[in-house]
């Protein structure tokens, strides 16, 4: 008797890219093209949006360009009506938009508190809520990160806004499955934009990055790809509500040598 599985791809899909125009985002986006899904990336900047589009469609892929800010539910509201208006549906929507205030506990301010939910958090809230309205089926990816689970200096409001992330995963897992999956992915350390100089080659925190991964170094954000190919597949029929850690081991490190 042959052996029948669902194949890992996401051929044939219309995938949303919150975030979708640098870092992991964009990784996320070229790779799902690559893969044979319609793909539209967005972010804020118009100019990062038409160089994406062109990209993507360099890849095979059908697109549009729209921009959105995940603090403006108009604006995403207008992103999902006009994605389904171009490609007839959503089937994939992942959340990679990022902002970063490095502050402390002793320091920190309001405004920087407020600003780093409004984008990682709340417009998760706000994104995930508007594209299910018009979603019948598919997946829903939100990008979190490891910093959750660890003590790094300086990002009190970034590593809480995280740990959000995944307690709204498991609950919105539960009230928009089975219909609609929600997952997160856990990024270790990623060469991006973001990350650029504070993890950098010679740094304190690159050599503890090191000593702690079994690669001994940082990801590159298309390691990223393999895990929300996964996730938005039919393939991840019965993944809902997880929360997949990619870091390398860092975590699983406990103690080190």
């Amino acid at each position: 008797m042959a052996y029948e599985h669902t194949p890992v791809t996401v051929e044939g899909k219309r995938a949303v890219v919150i975030g979708g125009t640098s870092g992991i985002g964009r990784a996320l986006a070229r790779g799902f093209a690559a893969d044979g899904a319609d793909v539209v990336a967005t972010s804020r900047s118009e100019d990062s949006v038409a160089e994406m589009a062109a990209e993507l469609r360099d890849l095979g892929a059908e697109t549009i360009e729209q921009t959105c800010d995940v603090t403006d539910r108009e604006t995403l509201v207008d992103l999902r009506d006009a994605t389904i208006d171009a490609l007839g549906g959503v089937d994939v929507l992942v959340t990679s938009q990022s902002y970063i205030a490095r502050s402390n506990l002793a320091e920190g301010t309001d405004d920087e508190w407020d600003a780093v939910f409004d984008v990682q958090l709340d417009g998760t809230y706000r994104a995930v809520q508007t594209f299910a309205e018009r979603m019948d089926e598919g997946s829903i990816i939100a990008i979190s990160s490891i910093s959750n689970g660890l003590s790094i200096p300086n990002l009190v409001p970034y590593t809480t806004a995280k740990g959000g992330i995944d307690a709204f995963t498991r609950v919105a897992a539960k009230e928009l499955g089975p219909e609609i999956r929600v997952n997160a992915i856990r990024p270790g350390f990623v060469r991006t934009e973001q990350t650029g100089g504070t993890y950098d080659e010679g740094t304190d925190r690159h050599g503890e990055i090191v000593r702690r991964t079994t690669h001994g170094r940082m990801a590159d954000p298309e390691e990223m790809v393999g895990a929300a190919i996964y996730f938005a597949s039919d393939a991840a029929s019965y993944a809902n509500g997880s929360v997949l850690t990619v870091d390398d081991g860092f975590t699983a490190d406990a103690f080190g040598e």
